[in-house]
């Protein structure tokens, strides 16, 4: 069939030509939407500027083909091969490649929207600035592809081979990346904010001046990765392998890592404030100083020598315990977590509810806190919906004393700022608790309860895992040969009778206990 027969054909209303033998012909500009050209072999045709869209050219050979500026929207070319084929600036939006060959082919900035191209093999194919936006490449074969500043927005590359590839200045923003191979890639400065990377191999990948704000890289293979002033900020690192990689000045403000592996990592200059300095694998580490000012300005800077960024960055979570003498009663359960909840409004540094261990005897509520210094000022309001907060809050307002006076006396703590603020977030916490108890009615009801009244015991852990206690009732652990049978009145009277009492932790143990706080230095 010659092209001018398949033309007048096409006129008549003919649609099907499925098989047809056109190689090399010139069908440059032709409207042929909606034809059937299945199986046919069109190698080395001219279609460009051609519109073949709703076309079906599955299994169809096309290799060499020309087809740069042609319409192949909602095109069928499913296992088709488009070999080494020129499609610069095609329309491929909606179109269905599913297991197409694309080996070499030319596709910059042509518009591949929503397309479908599961099991692609585009092995080497050049896609600048082209336009992938929630297309479908799952289990697709792009290695060694140009994808350089290619718009890749809620793709789906999940399982997909990227090795090698040039990812570089791409929008990869809410793309799925769920185990996917990137050894070797290049993602310098490219946009994968939000992106799902959990499970995906980028060892050796240059991630340089990367956006992987709020991205999930979970269990990711980062060994050797260059991350050299990438932003991390809120990314999920939980599990991840980091091992050689460098992280000189990322930033890491909050992102999550506990369990991440940083054997043999650079992380000088990074930008860690708020994020947790705990289980994490550290062993060989190079890190000669860090940013922890909140915005990454480095306006608190924290030197290290020789062994110290080892301590650092193995630091246990701040946390409180308060240790209540009773048994978790399901009423009780509700209005702590109502206090709770309305304490929470006030006090911002109460993010999350308490952990909650209940036994028959006693019931103990763990809470985790970002900082050391937040560790008293936290205690002062968490303390709230029970009987014994006012001998503890005059516990913890005496111990700040103690701590100013000895500074005073013998300068012997590291750095004055630790001091500093924990008299301005104990000052903050009076007025908040003020605050609550006048607003807050459920703390009232919680007061009211026989389990807030039981006897009490507070204990502090700071990041070096020195643990204080703060308070402990003098009837605590003590037990009645009819405690159940107490009523109100005589929780009362015990409670108040260990107000007389000055249970204080010794001058020394709270001065120890400040000085394995993790200290801050300002400077640039």
């Amino acid at each position: 069939m010659t092209v001018e027969e398949l033309l007048e054909k096409y006129a008549a209303g003919v649609l099907n030509f499925s098989g047809v033998d056109l190689p090399e012909a010139n069908l440059s500009g032709v409207k042929l939407s909606g034809v059937n050209l299945s199986d046919a072999n069109l190698s080395i045709v001219n279609l460009s500027g051609a519109n073949l869209s709703e076309a079906n050219l599955s299994n169809a050979k096309l290799n060499v083909a020309r087809l740069s500026g042609a319409n192949l929207c909602s095109a069928i070319l499913n296992n088709a091969s488009l070999n080494v084929a020129n499609l610069i600036r095609a329309d491929l939006g909606r179109a269905q490649l599913r297991g197409a060959s694309l080996i070499r082919a030319e596709l910059i900035r042509a518009d591949l929207s929503r397309a479908d191209l599961s099991e692609a093999d585009l092995t080497g194919a050049d896609l600048r600035e082209a336009t992938l936006r929630q297309t479908n490449l799952r289990h697709a074969n792009l290695s060694e592809t140009v994808l350089r500043g290619a718009s890749l927005t809620g793709a789906n590359l999940e399982m997909a081979n990227l090795n090698a590839s040039d990812l570089s200045r791409s929008d990869l923003s809410g793309a799925n990346l769920r185990e996917t191979e990137l050894r070797q890639a290049n993602l310098s400065h490219a946009n994968l904010s939000g992106a799902d990377l959990s499970g995906a191999n980028l060892r050796w990948a240059d991630l340089s001046g990367a956006n992987l704000r709020w991205a999930d890289l979970s269990g990711a293979k980062l060994s050797g990765a260059d991350l050299i002033g990438a932003d991390l900020s809120n990314a999920n690192l939980t599990n991840t392998s980091l091992v050689h990689a460098n992280l000189t000045q990322a930033k890491l403000i909050r992102a999550e890592w506990i369990g991440a592996d940083l054997t043999g990592a650079t992380l000088t200059g990074a930008k860690l404030y708020a994020t947790s300095r705990f289980g994490l694998k550290t062993e060989g580490m190079i890190c000669e100083w860090v940013d922890l000012s909140p915005n990454g300005d480095r306006s608190i800077v924290q030197n290290f020598h020789s062994a110290e960024s080892r301590d650092f960055f193995n630091e246990t979570p701040p946390t409180i315990r308060i240790i209540v003498d009773a048994a978790l009663e399901h009423e009780a359960n509700f209005a702590i977590a109502g206090a709770y909840y309305q304490i929470a409004q006030e006090y911002r540094g109460l993010k999350q509810p308490p952990s909650i261990e209940s036994g028959r005897r006693r019931t103990v509520f763990t809470f985790h806190v970002d900082s050391d210094e937040a560790l008293l000022s936290t205690a002062y309001l968490v303390i709230l919906p029970f009987l014994d907060a006012a001998s503890i809050q005059k516990n913890i307002s005496t111990m700040v004393e103690m701590i100013n006076s000895e500074v005073v006396a013998k300068q012997d703590l590291k750095s004055p700022q630790i001091i500093e603020q924990l008299n301005i977030l104990l000052e903050q916490a009076r007025g908040q608790a003020t605050t609550i108890k006048q607003m807050k009615k459920n703390i009232e009801v919680a007061a009211k309860l026989n389990f807030c009244k039981a006897p009490t015991q507070i204990i502090l852990t700071n990041s070096s895992a020195h643990t204080l206690i703060v308070y402990d009732h003098p009837n605590f652990g003590k037990r009645f040969i009819n405690r159940s049978a107490l009523n109100a009145s005589t929780y009362d009277d015990i409670s108040n009778e260990s107000i007389k009492y000055d249970i204080l932790p010794s001058l020394n143990m709270v001065i120890d206990f400040v000085k394995g706080f993790h200290y801050i230095s300002h400077g640039t």
